[in-house]
């Protein structure tokens, strides 16, 4: 999928990093509430509940015929609210308008528990310009889902109704399984068929994701990882393995999602002015989260044998990328998909170390809304590529609001080939 580059803050679709960077220093391997089959459910109500709002829209005005059904994924996490509209074609799907805006929806949750007025309120108007491009849009199915922000806050039930009150909006919060299983679809087609395992992570705002995929080269993962909406089996603690129960569980070998995300830990640790000290106290703090998840499943081994490749999604690594191809501005068209050497995203690291805070605001791939967050991603992409010392990972400008759209048109598509995972998209309309 290619998008034009969109101005930041635009609402026509700001398709660019969220926030982070990366470092690495020498590798050391080491030797919802109910449970996912809840979120299974809320995800039917939800998708049901906003089809039926749409279906009566279009009802009242008549309704459309001759043209390809619209979808709408909306993803609200800690830090980024984002909209992806798409049709389907013969290649995937075709995205016809997107949004992206930093609300900092988690701001402070993690010293009070609770969402503060300043975020709900930032994050609804940035939810009724996305209510706004579904109805006007014409969006024939929505899936609109919030992570760990919604997950950890005691007051998520009132916000929850909120949104919905003045929005239109249902919004599902998803376990961190099928946030993992979601993003691992949409990141599917950069995996190299000829590399039977990949690990792949999501460094958000409140958390990072973890996933162990093994893949097969003899069948598309469209036809591997079920239809609909439900979640991945596993654990709903915060770790899980596979395969599961379901078809979409079987090479889904184990997931875990780690407490910490850019935001938690630029707030514990500070992100404006960050040392030495502070960033390897960040670092020391995640290895620390790794630590049982390799030794429990031994990764190493398989990177020994070159038999693992790694792929991460978020703003993080697209933004080290960014700036090692020294881009005037962020283009995503540039970005996603390219490949990034642990060596070289060590040097940005050192680079983005030796900056102070307003050299960081001035950057054209960094800017002041992600300034203060970027260090903090560093420390969490160091800690990953130290635990999993691939050498290399694939950058992907992708991943959640992909994963929502492959399943809503898998859901209700009999053609196997339509709405596949085939090259993660088309142009932008």
């Amino acid at each position: 999928m290619r998008h034009a580059p969109q101005g930041a803050g635009s609402e026509a679709g700001e398709v660019a990093a969220e926030s982070g960077g990366g470092g690495f220093g020498e590798p050391a391997v080491a030797g919802g509430a109910d449970g996912p089959a809840g979120t299974a459910r809320r995800a039917e109500r939800s998708v049901d509940r906003q089809a039926d709002r749409q279906a009566g829209k279009r009802a009242g005005a008549g309704g459309r015929t001759g043209h390809r059904p619209l979808y709408a994924a909306l993803d609200l996490g800690t830090n980024n609210c984002r909209l992806l509209i798409a049709k389907p074609t013969a290649e995937g799907f075709r995205v016809v308008d997107a949004f992206s805006r930093i609300v900092r929806l988690g701001e402070g949750l993690g010293s009070r528990g609770q969402l503060s007025e300043a975020a709900m309120a930032r994050t609804i108007e940035a939810l009724k310009v996305c209510a706004a491009k579904i109805e006007r849009r014409d969006v024939r199915r929505v899936r609109a889902v919030a992570t760990e922000a919604c997950r950890r806050a005691g007051n998520c039930g009132e916000f929850l109704a909120r949104v919905e009150r003045e929005t239109g909006l249902v919004l599902e919060i998803i376990d961190g399984v099928e946030e993992a299983r979601l993003a691992l679809l949409g990141c599917a087609p950069l995996l190299d068929p000829e590399v039977p395992h990949a690990l792949i992570f999501d460094i958000g705002g409140g958390s990072t994701e973890i996933c162990w995929f093994e893949a097969d080269a003899g069948r598309p993962l469209h036809q591997r990882t079920g239809r609909g909406n439900g979640a991945a089996h596993g654990a709903s603690d915060g770790s899980g393995e596979g395969p599961g129960e379901g078809p979409g569980d079987a090479l889904l070998r184990a997931w875990r999602s780690l407490p910490c995300g850019v935001v938690t830990l630029a707030e514990q640790h500070g992100g404006r002015e960050v040392d030495g000290a502070t960033y390897r106290a960040m670092v020391d703090e995640v290895l620390a989260l790794l630590e049982d998840f390799e030794a429990e499943h031994r990764l190493g081994g398989l990177i020994r044998e070159r038999a693992m490749q790694m792929v991460g999604t978020s703003g993080t690594v697209t933004t080290l990328a960014g700036i090692h191809k020294r881009l005037p501005r962020y283009d995503r068209s540039v970005i996603d998909g390219c490949f990034l050497d642990f060596d070289t995203a060590g040097a940005v690291t050192a680079e983005l170390m030796a900056l102070d805070y307003r050299a960081r605001v001035a950057h054209p791939c960094i800017g002041p809304e992600r300034a203060d967050l970027v260090i903090a991603g560093c420390a969490i992409l160091e800690a990953i590529c130290r635990t999993w010392p691939v050498g290399r990972l694939r950058v992907a400008d992708r991943g959640l609001r992909e994963g929502i759209l492959f399943t809503l048109m898998q859901a209700e598509t009999p053609d196997p080939g339509a709405g596949r995972a085939g090259d993660g998209a088309g142009a932008r309309a």
